[in-house]
């Protein structure tokens, strides 16, 4: 259990209080923003801090720039937006070049927390460490110190490193703050049981829960119930469940989703009675915190698309249009003279006829590896990770692939559905308990432009590659980011699995993909080079 919400408010506080790190100068715009976190208006204090950001960059204050920035990555890790938040965070680092003075390492520092947070969360628990290092290195604030103690040794401990993690919690619970201080508390006692099992860790576990019922910590009180749950889950079932129970009000209370699916987890194992109904409720959250994450990505990539960046892309755009009816001028001139070698055109009818009809197969080829051998290995996938199986349901889409191959060549794809929820829905067609996949920046926006045609290869493309990833890759994660850059859509597809070489591009069903994007004048780029698993480029233009 992760103090999150814990930490996270005390590193806003430290932005927003601490005098001796105070702004180049007052900002309208940040002092409205931390009015607005204050009450948690989220999403208008993200706002602000983005036009606070471009304020001071107007102005070269990079300090005030980079504060804003910072704040802007906290905002999207409490959100569950852990890759937007790391990318916000490496803005403001480069914008935090003189670490000599304090009030910048102090930044630093809690910008290196912000970036270990999001990592652990995203389960890349050796990139976490390290960050969590460089956060000690800038570290002042004494107090600030122990949170930073505390949240390593969490990471520590869930990579099974207990010496290294006592190191830190015996520097932790030196904290005057009471709150540091059940923490380091808990999790040295978690420590100590995890070395000896016959070691008694309950007199602090209750030492540390009775002081944050006491300061009224209810994420405090959060991680002291599940880690009860977890030391009685082997030794009395009954207080585990009941410690669960506990857990799952609290968080209900506090309208946590994520410690709400924490709490059910362990209340699917440990009451057999309820299974179903708690695996309903599982289901129902874990979705709602899911969509929930989608649409704080989909929002704050929204809101950093500044009304400048627009002008920009417009002035740019009249520029083009201009450059067209130039150019429609001078193909006028060319149609005159295709009129002149338009016989000789006719000669070679015959051999592009014979050419298409070729293609027309290969087409056809395609079609029936993407609409019914992809199709029926989806289904398969959805089987394959549902623990309830629902037959009707399985029937019913080998049914719509079955229709669709019926009429093949008339195939499109999100006729009746937004093609953003076709996309999203496609892709989290394949999470299961070993895949994780994420989705970033696809928002309808994107595709309004975009023809039915190049529509219907995008999603072939894109189901090709995850099709590819499944039966092949051995990824755990896969993430798929959509971006529109000026004429251009943008689709970068990257996962950890084993890789491809060259030589393999062409013997598997990703030959397709290549072949695919060239009907919509687009490029392909397979990345083999990074150091883990496959990285893949798409790009094509909107019209």
């Amino acid at each position: 259990m992760k103090n999150f919400s814990l930490l996270l408010l005390i590193i806003l506080f430290f932005f927003s209080s601490c005098k001796k790190n105070v702004l180049s100068k007052n900002n309208f715009f940040y002092e409205k923003a931390k009015s607005f976190r204050k009450a948690n208006i989220i999403d208008s204090a993200f706002n602000y801090y983005n036009l606070a950001k471009n304020d001071y960059l107007k102005s070269n204050d990079s300090l005030g720039a980079a504060k804003s920035f910072v704040n802007m990555a906290i905002i999207q890790a409490g959100r569950g937006d852990f890759y937007g938040s790391i990318e916000t965070s490496l803005e403001a680092n480069n914008l935090l070049q003189n670490e000599k003075d304090s009030t910048i390492r102090s930044t630093l520092a809690a910008n290196y927390n912000n970036m270990a947070i999001s990592s652990s969360y995203l389960k890349n628990y050796d990139q976490s460490v390290e960050f969590y290092e460089k956060t000690l290195e800038y570290a002042n604030d004494s107090e600030n110190k122990s949170v930073y103690y505390n949240n390593i040794s969490d990471v520590l401990i869930l990579q099974g490193k207990l010496q290294s993690a006592k190191v830190y919690l015996k520097k932790a619970i030196l904290a005057k703050d009471s709150n540091n201080y059940s923490m380091a508390l808990n999790n040295l006692a978690k420590v100590k049981f995890l070395e000896n099992k016959n070691y008694n860790p309950l007199p602090e576990f209750h030492k540390a829960l009775t002081i944050r019922e006491i300061k009224n910590d209810i994420n405090g009180e959060n991680s002291s119930y599940a880690t009860l749950s977890d030391y009685y889950a082997e030794k009395d079932k009954a207080k585990s469940l009941y410690f669960a129970n506990q857990l799952l009000s609290t968080a209900t209370e506090i309208k946590s989703l994520s410690d709400q699916t924490e709490a059910l987890q362990r209340l699917i194992v440990l009451d057999p009675k309820n299974y179903l109904i708690n695996f309903k409720k599982f289901n129902e959250i874990h979705d709602s915190l899911q969509i929930e994450r989608n649409n704080a990505k989909n929002q704050f990539a929204l809101i950093r698309f500044d009304v400048e960046k627009i002008k920009k892309e417009n002035e740019k755009k009249e520029n083009e249009l201009l450059k067209r009816n130039i150019g429609l001028s001078g193909l006028s001139l060319l149609l005159i003279g295709a009129f002149f070698w338009n016989k000789k055109r006719q000669k070679i009818l015959k051999q592009e006829k014979e050419l298409e009809v070729k293609n027309t197969e290969l087409k056809m080829s395609k079609k029936v590896h993407d609409v019914v051998a992809n199709g029926i290995y989806q289904v398969m996938t959805k089987i394959e990770n549902q623990e309830d199986f629902d037959r009707d349901k399985a029937l019913d889409e080998l049914e719509f692939v079955y229709e669709k191959s019926r009429d093949i060549s008339y195939d499109k794809v999100g006729e009746e559905k937004e093609f953003s929820k076709v996309i999203s829905e496609l892709i989290a067609s394949f999470n299961s308990e070993t895949v994780k996949t994420f989705t970033a920046g696809n928002n309808s926006a994107i595709w309004e432009p975009i023809s039915a045609t190049a529509k219907e290869e995008v999603y072939q493309m894109i189901r090709e590659l995850m099709v590819n990833m499944k039966k092949h890759s051995h990824a755990s994660h896969v993430a798929v980011k959509f971006e529109k850059i000026n004429n251009m859509v943008d689709i970068q597809y990257k996962d950890n699995g084993i890789g491809i070489s060259g030589d393999l591009i062409y013997k598997n069903g990703l030959r397709n993909t290549a072949s695919r994007i060239e009907t919509i004048n687009g490029t392909i780029t397979f990345d083999t080079k990074i150091e883990k698993g496959l990285k893949v480029n798409l790009s094509f233009p909107v019209s």
